[in-house]
């Protein structure tokens, strides 16, 4: 178990690393760079942009902890190199960050020596992904209650209340979030989100406030989560 925690390059400082410890700190972070994009890539949506990054980033990040090992001066330039970066990319989602931390925390590893350390966190940390991808882990119950009303209606209709006994009978929450005008300012768009309590009642729904709307469009669509929101 020592032998096992212990690093390839505890006794060596930065000027005395050997090519064959450099290759095999480099090698094994790459082939843990491609295990956590593999495991990315089961059962989830990507770009190949992404999952590249995801092969190549533990590389990356060991050689850097390589080079900087035992060197504080040289630690501080990197740390100084790497706040002028700026991403300009669109916002990450909770599972893309996850992955990447995940990608760091690999080559951090190797990049200090502890090789075993490393390939036993990236098998643990990529069964657990893939164990909790399959199960549909935090998947939101009962989906399909969860719906978005989009309402046209004319703009000398009173909408404050118009809507509120349909609401009433077919849904156990609504809030009221979005009021627009449209088509020239002869329209409201009104935008509510619901709890039905009987989702295949939608339909019945529907043609009760197309009676109120007088036949306007009505757009029905599932809740989107936030893009901003972990």
């Amino acid at each position: 178990m020592n032998t096992f925690a212990t690093g390839i390059l505890d006794t060596t400082a930065a000027a005395d690393i050997s090519m064959a410890q450099f290759a095999l700190a480099g090698g094994v972070s790459l082939l843990l760079g491609l295990v956590i994009a593999l495991t990315y890539m089961y059962n989830t949506r990507f770009t190949k942009s992404f999952v590249v990054t995801l092969a190549l980033l533990p590389a990356i990040i060991c050689v850097i902890i390589i080079m900087v090992n035992g060197s504080i001066g040289t630690g501080i330039a990197v740390a100084g190199a790497f706040s002028l970066v700026r991403f300009r990319s669109v916002p990450g989602t909770a599972r893309e960050i996850c992955a990447i931390f995940m990608a760091m925390a690999s080559g951090l590893i190797a990049g200090t020596g502890y090789i075993g350390i490393a390939a036993v966190f990236t098998a643990v940390m990529c069964l657990a992904f893939m164990i909790l991808n399959k199960l549909d882990f935090g998947t939101k119950r009962n989906a399909g209650k969860y719906k978005t009303f989009r309402i046209m209606v004319p703009e000398d209709l009173d909408y404050t209340a118009i809507f509120d006994d349909v609401f009433a009978e077919f849904t156990s929450s609504n809030e009221l979030v979005q009021v627009k005008t449209t088509n020239m300012g002869s329209m409201f768009r009104l935008t509510y989100d619901v709890i039905l309590k009987d989702p295949s009642r939608e339909k019945e729904m529907i043609d009760r406030i197309r009676c109120r709307n007088g036949n306007l469009e009505i757009n029905v669509s599932s809740q989107a989560t936030a893009a901003t929101e972990l």
